[in-house]
C-alpha cells in the first residue's frame, strides 16, 4: 500500500523542530539554483533538462518525498546536480548555505495557511528575506510565485521593504508577465490548466550601502 503524504505540514510543530540538516556541499563552479518547498520537484527536473550546468537543490520538509525525489534523480542520471535535502526552512535555511553561494532562490506556490491564526506559518518573512540575501551571490535572484494574491501582496511587501535588500526586476510593486524560466511546477501546471490567474515576481540581490 502507497503511504499517504500529507500536503500541509505546520513547520512549527515540534516534530519539526530538531531536524537540524546539515550544511550542503556545493561545486566550486557553475550555478547553483534553490526551490524551497520542493514536493515532487517538478520544477528542478525541468530546470535539469533546460539548464545542463545547473547545480539543483530542493529543500523539502516531508521525508518521504525527499527520498522520493532522489531516487528519482538517480535512477535518471542526475544524481551528481539535482538532490532534495530534508530540512524546515523556517529553523536550517541558515545554515545550510556558505553566504554568497547561491544564484537563485525559487518559491514555487507556498502553503498560504489562509487562517489568521496561522499566518506565522506562513514561508516569506522579513527574516527570510535576510537569510536569502546574505546566501545570494552578488546578482542572484528570488523568483517567487502563487494563486493568492494576498500572499503574493505580502511577499512583494516584505521583499519590497527589506533594508533596500532587493531590487524589483521590473520595477518597484510590479510583477512579471509571465514565467521566464521555462520550468513548471505541478501546481502551476495546474493553474493554468484551469486558467487561473498566478503573480509572479522577481528580485535582484543589491549591493548595501555603505552607512
Amino acid at each position: 500500500m502507497a503511504r499517504r503524504i500529507r500536503h500541509h505540514v505546520n513547520p512549527l510543530k515540534v516534530d519539526y523542530l530538531a531536524i537540524g540538516a546539515e550544511r550542503i556541499a556545493l561545486p566550486a563552479q557553475g550555478p547553483v539554483e534553490v526551490e524551497l518547498g520542493c514536493a515532487d520537484a517538478c520544477w528542478l527536473f525541468e530546470r535539469a533538462a533546460a539548464q545542463p550546468d545547473l547545480t539543483l537543490v530542493g529543500l523539502e520538509i516531508r521525508a518521504p518525498l525527499v527520498g522520493e525525489v532522489n531516487r528519482r534523480a538517480a535512477a535518471s542520471g542526475l544524481g551528481g546536480r539535482l538532490r532534495a535535502v530534508y530540512a524546515n526552512i523556517s529553523l536550517d535555511l541558515e545554515n545550510l548555505f556558505a553566504g554568497g553561494s547561491v544564484d537563485r532562490f525559487v518559491v514555487n506556490f507556498p502553503d498560504p495557511w489562509f487562517k489568521r491564526r496561522q499566518h506565522k506559518r506562513r514561508l516569506v518573512t522579513d527574516a527570510l528575506a535576510h537569510v536569502l540575501w546574505r546566501q545570494l551571490r552578488s546578482g542572484g535572484e528570488v523568483f517567487f510565485q502563487s494563486d493568492v494574491w494576498a500572499l503574493a501582496l505580502e511577499a512583494m511587501a516584505v521583499l519590497e521593504a527589506a533594508d533596500a535588500q532587493f531590487e524589483n526586476v521590473r520595477g518597484p510593486w510590479s510583477f512579471l508577465n509571465a514565467n521566464p524560466f521555462g520550468a513548471h511546477s505541478k501546481r502551476e501546471q495546474q493553474c493554468v490548466a484551469r486558467a487561473r490567474p498566478i503573480w509572479r515576481l522577481l528580485y535582484r540581490k543589491r549591493a548595501l550601502r555603505p552607512q
